[in-house]
């Protein structure tokens, strides 16, 4: 397989495997191309390469950064911005979790603290199968919480030993 072609069908592999991390198709695309690229690119060599428009390239590229997955680079002398993303596979994982979790489970999270505190009987029997699931549905959201942020702060080499420890 040429370069060429094992680029191209990372970067549309990458970007369908963006849709199961909660970012979309070309979020993923660019992201893709960006971490293959070892020089940083404009959103012109962007919108070159994955043919796509400067809108979409730049509304995608702003996300990018606000998930911290893409940084700016300025280049002395450049008048257009160039961008870059993180070539350390364990940072970029990591980085997707935390964002997931602040936008998924953390929320998650509040509102269950909020449904446990409801009024009435708590001998009524829908009362108490709500606040019974509720609870468990709060505890397993916490102890995912807990592997999430052990995860984040761990050094790479410490969780992949306790990882493959799980499976011997």
């Amino acid at each position: 397989m040429k370069l060429a072609e094992a680029q191209q069908q990372f970067i549309a592999s990458w970007g369908a495997f963006g849709s199961h991390w909660g970012i979309n198709r070309t979020m993923a695309q660019i992201h893709a191309l960006l971490m293959i690229s070892p020089d940083p690119l404009s959103q012109d060599d962007v919108m070159e390469q994955l043919n796509i428009s400067r809108g979409n390239v730049n509304m995608n590229i702003r996300d990018l950064i606000d998930w911290g997955l893409v940084s700016r680079i300025l280049i002395p002398g450049e008048r257009k911005e160039y961008f870059s993303a993180e070539k350390d596979v364990w940072k970029v994982a990591t980085q997707i979790i935390k964002e997931r979790k602040k936008r998924e489970l953390d929320p998650m999270l509040r509102l269950l603290d909020q449904l446990d505190n409801i009024e009435g009987d708590k001998k009524d029997k829908h009362i108490k199968q709500f606040t019974e699931t509720i609870g468990n549905i709060r505890k397993f959201g916490q102890q995912a919480d807990r592997m999430l942020d052990t995860m984040v702060k761990a050094d790479e080499n410490w969780f992949l030993g306790n990882l493959l420890k799980l499976f011997k």
